[in-house]
């Protein structure tokens, strides 16, 4: 089910008014509510993979139970290779198991000897790469004695599947999310208008940022030695504001719906094109895999302790991981080793903890320096955006190839110059309202201190562009791909 779907508007509120008609002090009633409509919610995609997330669950949920029970070392090791093998088992075969049998295929044929290997027609299920991560956390947690196992079946399963956040996240971790499913959840108006204010913001983040640049992008990559190095440049500029809008759009939507349940998520952006250098980027870009991969995979590593070229190896695992994450396909293991070399100045100057405050801290405008930072910091990830985008390691350097020629001092070709001057005016007040709103959790949460009379007349418009500017098809999230 799309949040930006008719389906999705209809279950929303018919879900709300059931779950707090439920009496505050039946929590368990309350979780089982959230637990069907979490499986309604997934299994209105296809109902066949409820079972993975079910399978998923009960295995997780009595590792967890053991490991409390078990104190000698090699079974839980063994226990906790047991939660992993099944996850990530799980998420290896269906979204890894074409790529690794063709790249098998082609490295024996490249040394001369051809083999003969079958594809198979894998569905991959929506969600997998968020939901696997997110239930691993609980395993290595409890393994970890960072948390004690619950033995409540009802509320691990209803943190495992929470509609909210189940198919693109946050990547919620087990210590922070799963005990808010053991207290009592009181109804406020304030949390809940607050909640309401930032699937709004989500909503035009998706529907009129993200799906207006998303014609001009695909038109573009679909073809790009037709069309000028100007051109291109839109092209993948376009695409980082689709992506960015796309991904944050649903976080917001995700987040925002959470709270009107009585939930705190955790926020996975944080106003990342105003970053001054890459570090400072990935601080703010899909926070909840970033802070996972690094308390579960780079501190364990070693993170930033040890020699300079082990703290190097560390840094490039952990991108490469990141990018092999997203998807099947070398492009997104360049796209994670490019941002790896983008960090690696920064980390051999002892630079890469330099911006931990806001940009413009105490004021409206930035610096200079820090303008320029900013500028270059959001072009070099353009330049990584087109790998995501590509689909193929060939197709990326076609495209980049085709901007640094001399066409790229031209102007670009547009064929509709109106519609695109309109969405150019759109990104322009989006950016501004993210600037103004950039010390928040997100942009127009500081709109509830307006008056009345600024308030909803800005509520209004926001409203009136969505249905003015939303395309008639509803369209996938990006990231369901992942």
């Amino acid at each position: 089910m799309l949040f930006n779907s008719i389906d999705f508007a209809i279950f929303l509120p018919l879900v709300f008014m059931a779950y707090w008609l439920i009496p505050a002090r039946h929590i368990r009633a309350q979780n089982i509510l959230i637990v069907l409509a979490s499986y309604v919610f997934y299994g209105w995609w296809d109902w066949r993979f409820l079972s993975l997330i079910v399978f998923s669950t009960i295995v997780d949920y009595v590792v967890g139970r053991r490991l409390g029970q078990e104190n000698r070392p090699g079974r839980r090791k063994f226990l906790l290779w047991v939660s992993i093998a099944v996850n990530l088992g799980f998420l290896g075969f269906f979204k890894y198991y074409n790529f690794f049998v063709e790249n098998f295929v082609e490295a024996f044929s490249f040394f001369g000897q051809p083999i003969q290997a079958d594809l198979l027609h894998i569905i991959l299920p929506v969600g997998i790469s968020f939901y696997t991560f997110q239930t691993l956390s609980y395993t290595i947690d409890v393994y970890r004695r960072k948390l004690e196992p619950t033995n409540n079946f009802i509320a691990f399963t209803a943190f495992v599947s929470f509609f909210p956040q189940l198919v693109a996240g946050p990547i919620e971790r087990a210590t922070h999310l799963l005990p808010q499913f053991y207290k009592k959840r009181i109804f406020k108006y304030d949390l809940a208008a607050d909640g309401m204010r930032q699937i709004l913001w989500g909503l035009f983040k998706k529907m009129v940022i993200a799906d207006n640049c998303a014609g001009y992008v695909n038109m573009i990559f679909s073809n790009p030695e037709s069309h000028s190095g100007s051109m291109l440049v839109l092209g993948a500029v376009l695409f980082a504001f689709q992506i960015y809008g796309d991904f944050s759009g649903y976080s917001d939507i995700a987040i925002g719906t959470a709270r009107l349940f009585g939930f705190d998520l955790m926020k996975n952006f944080a106003f990342p094109y105003f970053s001054r250098d890459i570090a400072e980027f990935w601080r703010r870009w899909h926070i909840s895999l970033s802070t996972w991969f690094r308390d579960y995979l780079y501190i364990p590593l070693g993170g930033s302790r040890g020699s300079m070229a082990n703290q190097i190896r560390n840094v490039f695992i952990i991108f490469i991981v990141s990018g092999f994450w997203h998807g099947a396909n070398w492009t997104f293991i360049a796209w994670g080793a490019l941002n790896a070399l983008y960090f690696l100045p920064l980390l051999l100057l002892n630079r890469n903890r330099s911006n931990l405050d806001t940009i413009a801290e105490n004021s409206f405008f930035p610096t200079f320096r820090e303008l320029m930072g900013m500028l270059l910091t959001f072009g070099v990830t353009v330049l990584a955006w087109v790998f995501f985008r590509a689909e193929s390691i060939a197709h990326a350097w076609e495209y980049l190839g085709g901007i640094f020629t001399e066409s790229l001092f031209t102007i670009p070709e547009i064929m509709n110059f109106k519609q695109l001057d309109v969405l150019l005016k759109l990104l322009l007040l989006f950016l501004l309202v993210e600037w103004y709103g950039r010390k928040t959790e997100f942009a127009i949460q500081k709109f509830a201190t307006w008056p009345k009379l600024f308030r909803w007349p800005a509520y209004i418009f926001i409203i009136f562009l969505i249905g003015m500017y939303a395309q008639t098809e509803e369209t996938p999230f990006i990231y369901f791909q992942f």
